[in-house]
């Protein structure tokens, strides 16, 4: 009769034992399946963010180039109080084309064709 409760005894150890192994098993496969690629996603999503933030500061400086030399070449067309507007309503349309361009390009495949 003692042998029974001392086999039961192990058997449930066993038992909690192996469920251990199994918990530490999915624990482990579920840090490698998320940590990995979540690292991996934060540098593409880091060099994505530094990209997008000089994109905008260079297409910023694109506009205003642009209107500036509207003011400077243009001067004597563009005198007036409502006629001075215009430079500025030119600069607007420009970034909105340039936006429009950036926005169309979403989502779609490369320029280059890929050869075989």
């Amino acid at each position: 009769m003692a042998d029974t409760n001392a086999t039961s005894r192990s058997t449930k150890s066993d038992q909690s034992g192996q469920i251990g192994q199994v918990v530490e098993l999915v624990k482990d496969y579920a840090r490698q399946e998320t940590l990995g690629p979540l690292k991996g996603a934060g540098r593409w999503v880091a060099f994505g963010a530094a990209g997008a933030l000089l994109i905008g500061i260079a297409c910023g400086y694109l506009v205003l180039g642009v209107l500036r030399m509207l003011q400077t070449e243009f001067a004597p067309t563009f005198g007036g109080r409502w006629m001075s507007l215009l430079p500025y309503l030119f600069a607007l349309l420009f970034s909105v084309f340039v936006a429009g361009l950036a926005a169309s390009r979403i989502g779609k495949k490369s320029l280059q064709k890929e050869t075989s």
